[in-house]
């Protein structure tokens, strides 16, 4: 039977910025799950994260997320636990092992803030535009920004949920490695994901429950990365271990494939 395309009518309406509402089908599958999986015979709960079923469950979603994307193989897909705050540490610890030059942020809001704080913390940067002093208004226009062609990554968020500012327009050179947090409308729309090197989103925003982060690399990206970086927080050592590095949130992963399905 078609899932329902609507939330539950009976539900009140949330605007706050997340977590999102998820589709009454998903909810009906879920709520069934917690009682039983049927090919297996348990509770969604109380299944292991090393089972058979659940790597298949890893695998299909990783299916999933390539084909609603139009990703091919050159991408690992990777569920992670920390949420997008733990790629705010991630990503400049993954990617500057060698470099001279500095790293690219925007600073457009609340999301951005955090990034930055995060990435000070393990090196100097380049700000390109700053909307602070304009109370976070506007995004900035192409003309206001000039990306360098040498920079080790270029990071930014496509969508400030809390002031409500939101890309419509990939930014940065496609020779500089595009690094996006799409936490908030990851999968709502069409993103060009060809185009990054790296996209990470957590799943409250818009495809799950809190726990899961989805995290996207590009293979070549992975050749620049130091040798020394702690396991847990080596995109490495989770593609090898296929997202089961350590125990996973087994129930989140779930919840969304039952929304890449939907």
């Amino acid at each position: 039977m078609p899932a329902p395309t609507s939330i539950n009518p009976n539900n009140a309406l949330n605007f706050s910025g997340g977590p999102g509402a998820l589709p009454q089908g998903v909810l009906t599958q879920v709520q069934a799950a917690i009682q039983n999986v049927p090919e297996v015979g348990l509770s969604i709960l109380g299944i292991s994260h090393r089972s058979d079923w659940f790597a298949a469950v890893v695998q299909e979603l990783e299916d999933n997320i390539r084909a609603l994307l139009g990703l091919d193989n050159t991408y690992h897909v990777l569920f992670l636990q920390g949420g997008a705050t733990q790629q705010f540490s991630m990503v400049p610890m993954s990617f500057l092992a060698g470099k001279i030059q500095l790293p690219e942020y925007l600073h457009t809001g609340y999301w951005s803030s955090k990034a930055l704080g995060e990435a000070r913390r393990i090196t100097p940067l380049r700000v390109l535009w700053d909307g602070e002093s304009q109370g976070f208004s506007r995004l900035p226009r192409d003309e206001e920004l000039d990306f360098s062609a040498d920079a080790p990554y270029f990071h930014y968020i496509s969508n400030e949920t809390v002031e409500g500012l939101q890309f419509n327009r990939v930014l940065g050179r496609d020779d500089v490695p595009r690094i996006c947090d799409m936490s908030s409308d990851f999968l709502s729309k069409p993103c060009e994901a060809e185009r990054f090197s790296l996209i990470y989103a957590h799943a409250q925003k818009n495809i799950g429950p809190a726990g899961v982060t989805v995290v996207l690399i590009r293979d070549e990206l992975l050749h620049t990365m130091p040798d020394n970086l702690p396991g847990w927080l080596d995109y490495r050592s989770h593609i090898k271990a296929h997202s089961n590095y350590n125990t996973p949130p087994v129930f989140a992963i779930y919840v969304v494939l039952l929304i890449t399905r939907w």
